[in-house]
């Protein structure tokens, strides 16, 4: 396992336990960078209108089509990191 997918694992697990909650925009940017992180580009289908939450976390992921997942993995670390 490389340095990078362990600190992003460890940071998934301190995710969990953050001092306090944060706001819907940062916790949609981790759903997104988490994401893309582990699974890579988004390829699921667009929820419809009648789920404003599972579209609005598809459409974040789906902005960062193209971002390596190597990068994501580093956002999400140092993002958490920040929020830690």
């Amino acid at each position: 396992m490389s340095d990078l997918k362990a600190a992003f694992d460890k940071a998934m697990l301190d995710s969990k336990n953050l001092s306090e909650r944060p706001d819907n925009a940062t916790l949609l940017k981790i759903y997104a960078l988490y994401k893309q992180g582990s699974l890579g580009d988004n390829t699921e289908k667009k929820p419809g209108f009648g789920d404003m939450v599972a579209r609005a976390k598809w459409e974040a992921w789906n902005n960062l089509k193209g971002t390596s997942q190597d990068d994501a993995m580093q956002q999400y670390i140092d993002l958490i990191a920040d929020l830690g």
